[in-house]
């Protein structure tokens, strides 16, 4: 055998078992990542007292929420949601685009949904990237927006679910992933 020769399966990337420690991690440095260079702020991982069930709101019932959402599809499939307070969710969007409280008053809430969605967006999108480099490809759908209050997202039984705290800002940041792998039923 020559010295050159490689069998085709050691260029292929090694593929990392789905852990909920790997989805944390990756989770962990998306969400920080993105709201440190995007918003200025550096959230913390927080794992509240009581972890809520799966059909439990995992958001104060009374403050109005505003949640993006991007899927990722490939040989893992799955969504996340990135729940924000409206409050939240506005001071991110002045900092981001560099608006006044007033001017976002003048602009709408278009405005607030383009801004969670593009930052919804890049958190999903280095998660993937983490995913594709375990050895997972996936590629994105576009984002989307929930607006309400007291809303619960129930995943279907065969969805695998992670939710993960995040206090920035004063503020709590909740990142709920549904995961689906092929293999799974």
């Amino acid at each position: 055998m020559h010295l050159f020769t490689r069998n085709l399966a050691d260029l292929m990337p090694a593929t990392a078992e789905i852990t909920e420690a790997l989805i944390r991690e990756y989770i962990n440095r998306a969400v920080t990542d993105v709201f440190k260079t995007m918003v200025g702020r550096e959230p913390s991982f927080s794992t509240p007292a009581d972890t809520p069930q799966q059909s439990q709101s995992l958001t104060p019932p009374d403050r109005p929420q505003v949640v993006g959402t991007v899927g990722f599809l490939g040989d893992v499939n799955g969504l996340v949601y990135l729940h924000l307070d409206l409050a939240f969710a506005r001071l991110c969007t002045c900092h981001l685009l560099g608006m006044t409280e007033q001017e976002l008053d003048e602009a709408g809430d278009e405005v607030i949904n383009d801004a969670i969605g593009e930052m919804t967006n890049m958190t999903v999108g280095s998660f993937k990237n983490g995913l594709c480099d375990a050895g997972y490809p996936c590629k994105l759908t576009i984002p989307s927006i929930l607006r309400g209050t007291n809303f619960s997202i129930e995943p279907i039984s065969s969805a695998v679910r992670h939710v993960y705290f995040f206090d920035c800002a004063e503020h709590r940041v909740v990142a709920d992933i549904l995961m689906k792998s092929d293999d799974q039923g």
